[in-house]
């Protein structure tokens, strides 16, 4: 079961989000992780993964992390375009029979 986790991560530089996004995506099961927010202090991350986990080693690693949205991700069902089997035919070969025209029964060496 596929997840979107929303997850707002106390954030201050580039490299609190770089460690941030790093972490997340090294957690088993996570799919994508992106960063969300007007101030990009929010971690979105999509997959089957603990969201409690996910956040308890942000928590231990880059700092003040809570849970702010979990919604379960749908996955969109591609419709097949209705499509009709080719059947290709063989081309007809004709064979010209030249002796069929002369009605001689004579040798043609003669």
């Amino acid at each position: 079961m596929k997840q979107e986790i929303v997850i707002e991560v106390q954030m201050k530089c580039e490299k609190c989000r770089t460690k941030a996004m790093r972490l997340a995506a090294s957690t088993h099961g996570v799919n994508s992780v992106s960063l969300g927010g007007k101030d990009k202090t929010e971690l979105i991350v999509i997959g089957d993964v603990d969201s409690v986990n996910l956040t308890n080693i942000l928590r231990k690693k880059v700092g003040y992390a809570k849970i702010a949205q979990v919604k379960e991700k749908k996955e969109k069902k591609e419709e097949k375009e209705e499509s009709y089997p080719v059947q290709l035919y063989p081309t007809p070969i004709v064979l010209y029979d030249r002796w069929a025209s002369d009605n001689n029964s004579s040798c043609s060496i003669m």
